[in-house]
């Protein structure tokens, strides 16, 4: 339960350094740096920052930022036309490309599960039709990777 809990804080932690990463232009050692340091599991202005798996939180970020060229196309090809991923907002674009790469490339975890985590870390950050747009564009890329989890089940088009 615990390394499940660290694991969700890894997540929200790599969100929140992409994030970081885009608006101030740091790279990704100087971002992790950053975190390791001065976020993850502290008290940042009365907000607790969650504990996070520190090789989980490492892994994602600098997984986002390798792959972000095999990543991109595979969301914008999921998004609706006309909206590609840079006209998305920094936030969701970041819990986006960290969904993906989890889906695309860390084959030990569920697909499913990278959708709902995700799911989960755009509640944090949104309370409108966010949450709801991070869980069909994820499962869009799910389908199209690794589509052999979703056989037989509703929206699958196979028994």
């Amino acid at each position: 339960m615990a390394k499940t809990i660290e694991r969700s804080g890894a997540r929200l932690t790599v969100v929140q350094a992409l994030y970081e990463m885009e608006i101030s232009d740091k790279g990704v050692i100087e971002a992790l740096a950053e975190f390791e340091a001065y976020w993850i599991g502290r008290d940042i202005d009365g907000i607790e920052q969650p504990p996070a798996e520190i090789a989980f939180f490492r892994d994602l970020l600098r997984g986002v930022v390798e792959e972000q060229r095999a990543i991109d196309p595979q969301l914008d090809k999921a998004l609706s036309s006309g909206w590609p991923l840079k006209r998305i907002e920094a936030v969701l674009r970041a819990i986006l490309r960290a969904g993906a790469y989890e889906i695309m490339f860390r084959k030990d975890v569920p697909a499913r599960a990278a959708i709902s985590e995700y799911v989960d870390v755009a509640h944090s950050f949104y309370a409108g039709d966010e949450p709801g747009m991070v869980n069909a564009v994820l499962d869009k890329v799910a389908r199209e990777v690794r589509g052999s989890e979703f056989v037989g089940l509703p929206g699958s088009g196979r028994a």
